[in-house]
């Protein structure tokens, strides 16, 4: 039989790189790959503590359906913490909770942009959300990085060429695939531009709580005067993802309409996992858990980057994070890229991501990967950048 598939998934076609990604699922594979947080990062205890006395209080709260908007008491903490940090409004915004942070971004994508629309974002970004704006139809737009975030002087001719842009696109906090952070001046100037030209940005936070080094840069959020900024963030990375519990605030129109499309979508987030959240919130030592994450990740990428600088050709650039998980490697111009990640995984049991699976076509090219430190113990992390750095020398 023939399958006639809808327009808004008829062009979408399995990535190139999966034939690199499928080796991943093999346990003697080095996972350079991933994007999980470190097994060490998880307070099982406390997550098993909290669901013993949730399942044994009121076990039918937890099991119950819930209200689309999510779990009341989560929803007032973080209003309360995210005001706390300047990026939220309690007279003008709202907060809902989300199943992970890729769902807060497909929503305001599903609300915002028709087919056709341009959202803007930076290149290379998240393929997660990449692909989610992709099955929207919207006309995808990539703005060059640099060291300190976006391209201004780029960003403002996409602006200009392209006039049904609904939706900028932004991770300002050591970004994902780079690691890289956007500077205040540069957070300053894109909202200036979402002014001048009319549209919304979209702020995806996952990472902000991992800094391990430099000093904290605001939020655009907390720039926004005239209602323009929705901010994303999640609780995959600091506490555990399995629990698929993230959240969105905007303007409470837009959150209205994100309500209304969430309820088409799953009803709700998961509640017992809400429960879980809010009770980690409110009565877990914050402060000593975020430092507990920092210290891992800062290890971890340390050790990452003079494994890097020990064996690594001279020619390859890699980027500085300053928190998050990630290190972005470029190689020499002339390099195959594609082929290097091939041998790395097919060869030396090393994965990593080639960078074209951060672009917004494939077709771009691109001598890039990225390394992932959080997720490799310490020996595989030594033992895969012998491997590479090898490779990078032939």
């Amino acid at each position: 039989m023939n399958y006639n598939y809808s327009d808004r998934v008829s062009s979408l076609k399995p990535s190139a790189i999966r034939e690199i990604l499928k080796h991943t699922a093999n346990p003697e594979v080095i996972p350079f790959a991933a994007g999980n947080p470190s097994a060490e990062a998880f307070p099982v205890d406390m997550i098993n503590k909290i669901s013993t006395e949730l399942l044994s209080s009121d076990p039918i709260a937890s099991l119950q359906y819930s209200i689309t908007e999510g779990y009341t008491p989560l929803r007032d903490l973080l209003k309360k913490r995210m005001q706390s940090q300047g990026c939220f409004d309690p007279g003008t915004d709202d907060l809902v909770i989300t199943s992970g942070a890729q769902q807060a971004n497909e929503l305001a994508c599903k609300v915002l942009c028709s087919d056709g629309d341009t959202l803007i974002c930076e290149s290379p970004s998240f393929i997660g959300s990449l692909n989610a704006f992709k099955s929207y139809n919207v006309n995808l737009v990539g703005v060059d990085l640099e060291d300190d975030g976006i391209n201004i002087e780029k960003l403002e001719t996409a602006l200009k060429e392209n006039p049904t842009t609904k939706l900028i696109y932004l991770i300002p906090n050591f970004q994902n695939p780079t690691g890289n952070t956007m500077s205040f001046e540069k957070r300053k100037a894109v909202y200036a531009l979402a002014q001048k030209y009319n549209v919304i940005i979209l702020e995806d936070n996952p990472y902000g709580d991992l800094r391990f080094k430099g000093e904290s840069v605001p939020s655009i959020k907390s720039l926004d005067t005239d209602g323009r900024v929705i901010y994303s963030g999640t609780f995959s990375k600091i506490l555990a993802p399995g629990l698929r519990v993230g959240y969105v605030s905007a303007p409470e129109p837009i959150i209205q309409k994100i309500v209304v499309c969430k309820q088409v979508s799953d009803v709700h987030s998961n509640i017992w996992a809400q429960q879980i959240c809010e009770r980690f919130l409110a009565t877990a030592d914050l402060d000593a858990h975020f430092a507990n994450l920092r210290k891992i990740y800062k290890t971890k990428c340390e050790l990452m980057q003079s494994s890097i600088k020990a064996n690594f050709a001279e020619n390859v650039k890699v980027t500085d994070p300053e928190g998050g998980l990630f290190i972005w490697a470029t190689l020499p111009e002339t390099t195959d890229m594609m082929q290097f990640c091939k041998t790395a995984v097919e060869q030396y049991k090393v994965a990593v991501v080639p960078g074209t699976a951060f672009m917004i076509s494939e077709e771009t090219k691109t001598t890039s990967f990225r390394m992932n430190f959080s997720t490799p113990s310490d020996e595989q992390i030594v033992k895969g950048c012998e491997v590479l750095g090898m490779l990078t020398k032939k």
